[in-house]
């Protein structure tokens, strides 16, 4: 590895040359070094999780570009030097966040948030033996946060469970016991 200073020919070269050399900035210095190969370790768990996880991200980022309006909305939500690919990459890749479950009487709120949109809350109802009595999608409310499912009752000792999906099926449960 060699660090390159005041090389007018290096100022602006940037990748691999050959199969020999790589030319990189990292902390606004220019450095080249010997081009790495595979790694000869095993991946680990996480490591292949991971891979798993971006090759379901990649494979729904093209399947939403054969869809006009999905990609419009991935096109809206871009910055600089992104795509619609891109956003519907990290739309896929993280979950969808139940940040709060409150109770008003009969209704349970429902605070979700991701970071594109939440596509879908439904509210299941148990009672105290763990049987289902109730189950039904959520409505979303004016301040595009909080979701509204009106429930017949919510039995004492029973128990709620919300589940929250984003655009591309990421699901998050959560349960809150009923006192």
């Amino acid at each position: 590895m060699a660090l390159v200073k005041g090389n007018i020919l290096l100022e602006l070269v940037r990748g691999t040359l050959g199969d020999q050399l790589t030319i990189y900035e990292r902390n606004g210095q220019i450095i080249m070094a010997k081009k790495r190969g595979p790694s000869k370790k095993k991946p680990t768990t996480k490591q292949l999780e991971a891979r798993y996880k971006m090759k379901v991200a990649a494979a729904y980022a093209k399947q939403i570009l054969d869809d006009p309006e999905l990609k419009a909305y991935y096109k809206s939500k871009t910055g600089p030097g992104q795509n619609a690919y891109n956003m519907a990459i990290k739309d896929a890749y993280k979950s969808p966040e139940v940040q709060n479950i409150r109770f008003e009487d009969t209704t349970v709120v429902v605070t979700a948030k991701d970071e594109f949109r939440v596509a879908a809350v439904e509210v299941l109802v148990f009672d105290a033996a763990g049987t289902a009595i109730e189950r039904g999608n959520a409505v979303l409310g004016r301040n595009g946060v909080d979701w509204y499912y009106k429930a017949a009752s919510l039995p004492a000792g029973g128990m709620v469970k919300v589940s929250v999906v984003d655009l591309p099926g990421n699901e998050t449960i959560r349960e809150v016991k009923l006192e």
